[in-house]
This record gives C-alpha cells, structure tokens and sequence, in this order.
C-alpha cells in the first residue's frame, strides 16, 4: 500500500497558504479640502447726519403739510394786521422809523422758507461731499429750485391786496439776478430788484456783522411797516447775539407771543445755524469731531 503521508503534508501545506490573511496596507489620508478665499465684508456706508433730514423734507408728506399750515395760518391773519394800524412785527431793534404812513409788507427768506434746495443738499449725500461756495452758487445758477408748498399762494395773496413781498437772503451779491429770475419763474410776485435784498446789500448807518439780516430790516423798517416775517431760522426774525443754546434762547424769549401771529417759523432738519451752536460755530473742527460733539448733545432720557 503506497504511503499517504507525503500527499497529506501537500494538502496541509496548501490549506496554510491559502489562509495567511492578505498583507494590510494603512489607508492614506486624503488631502485637506483648499478653502475657498473668503472675501471681505463690504463697507459699511459712511454715517451721513443729513441722509433722513434730506430723506424727509422730499418724501414726506408731514414736511409739506406743516408748510401749507403755515402759511395758511400767515394768510388767514394777514387782512387783520393790515387793519391794525400798530401791527408790527419787527423787532424793537429793528424798528428805526415811525409806523405812520409807512406802507405795508412781508417779508421772507428764500431758501427753505420760499425755495426749495434739497436737490443741492441730495448731491452732497450721493457724493459724501460737504457745502462748499462753488457748488452752491452752481446750483443756484441752475434756477431749478422749486416753490415750497403755500410760500406762492401766501405770497401772491398779500400782494393782491396791496401788501410788498420782500425777500431777504444771504445768497452772495453775484447770485441776485439768477434767485430773482428762480423766484419769478415758480410763481412768485417779485415787483423788481428792491423787493430783494441779498447778502451785498448796503445800510448806510448801520454795520453788518456776518451774515446778519439786522441792517437789512432796519432798512426795510424806513419804508414799510412790516405785518409778518417767514423764515426757517432764528436769524431771519432777530440778530441772534450768542449763537449757542442759552443766547438763542434769550434772543426769541421776548418774542414769544408773535410765534404764530407775526412770525412764522417753518422746518429745517438740513442745515441752519442751530447745528454749529453744537460745536462752538467751530467749522475748521475736523468732520468726525463735529459729529462727536453734536452726539454730546444728545438727550438720552
């Protein structure tokens, strides 16, 4: 019988080969995912003091009504004044003649109080600029301002019934004849160049400090007797002594009663010269500065 054992040892060897596990191989990391470069956050816009002023004088219905209002007011009261023979409404400073004979008038800033320069104001917040003459006085060139709501309709009123419409602004002396032509092409009744006195004019006998309109009513004073002035600053009414809180202050105190009946006082969010009374009329102060002191100012409870 032929040995089987030589054939055994084949098959057990075979069966050993077959079950030696395969050789492992460690898994290789795959590469870190590249991150996508991360772009930068975008700039937040420049804070603007004026953005929801301008915003608000052009697209809000509550800024064109208080205008009507007012004039309304002014016109519904005119006819009285022009009645009482002792109405006035110049200041005792600014009274410098008799109200005997004299002829009646009112009398009106232009801008923001007859005219409308938004416009003007809506290009300095697109292109973060701040006012400077030379764009001012190319605006004012372009005679696009605007009638505000009631000033015609007020003002053509009065002279209707025989009372002088006197402009006073503070437009500089080479800008008269474009605001006289603005003035008449929206309506308004403007008798000729003594109907407007402009920032050059001259009061002999009186000396003009800046721009106040003092010397100017003296002037006007001479000639009529004054029934309502309209305006959107403090200076338009009364020459304003300390341009900071307590002096504006003191500057109306006496006048108070006249609110409403002789001096009418319409809106102005966008510029007027109660903003640098917050920084000390400092305008050489930095941008930021100016902000950070007018944010001093304010009430937080």
């Amino acid at each position: 019988m032929r040995s089987r054992v030589p054939a055994l040892l084949a098959a057990l060897a075979l069966l050993a080969g077959c079950s030696t596990p395969p050789t492992r191989h460690e898994p290789v990391a795959a590469p870190a995912p590249v991150a996508a470069p991360v772009a930068p956050a975008p700039a937040s816009p420049a804070a603007d003091d004026n953005l929801n002023a301008v915003a608000w004088s052009q697209t809000a219905i509550e800024h064109d009504l208080l205008y009507v209002q007012t004039y309304r007011d002014a016109q519904m009261q005119l006819l009285k004044a022009l009645k009482d023979p002792r109405w006035d409404a110049l200041s005792k400073n600014d009274r410098v003649a008799p109200l005997k004979g004299l002829k009646p008038a009112v009398v009106l800033d232009v801008d923001e109080t007859a005219l409308d320069n938004s416009p003007y104001q809506a290009r300095l917040i697109k292109s973060g600029g701040e006012y400077n003459e030379a764009d001012w006085a190319a605006w004012c060139k372009e005679e696009a301002a605007r009638a505000l709501p009631g000033a015609v309709e007020f003002t053509q009123f009065a002279a209707k019934h025989g009372i002088a419409v006197i402009f006073i602004s503070n437009r500089a002396k080479d800008l008269d004849s474009v605001t006289l032509d603005n003035l008449r092409q929206v309506g308004f009744p403007v008798s000729g160049p003594d109907a407007f006195l402009g920032l050059g004019t001259f009061v002999e006998g009186c000396e003009q400090i800046g721009t106040e309109k003092g010397c100017r009513r003296q002037l006007i004073s001479r000639k009529y007797r004054v029934l309502m002035q309209v305006g959107d600053q403090i200076g338009d009414f009364a020459d304003v002594i300390a341009n900071n809180a307590e002096g504006r202050q003191q500057a109306m105190a006496p006048y108070l009663k006249w609110i409403g009946t002789r001096w009418f006082i319409l809106p102005n969010a966008t510029y007027g010269s109660w903003e640098p009374a917050l920084f000390n009329n400092d305008w050489t102060l930095p941008r930021n500065e100016r902000r950070r002191q007018k944010e001093a100012a304010l009430h937080m409870k």
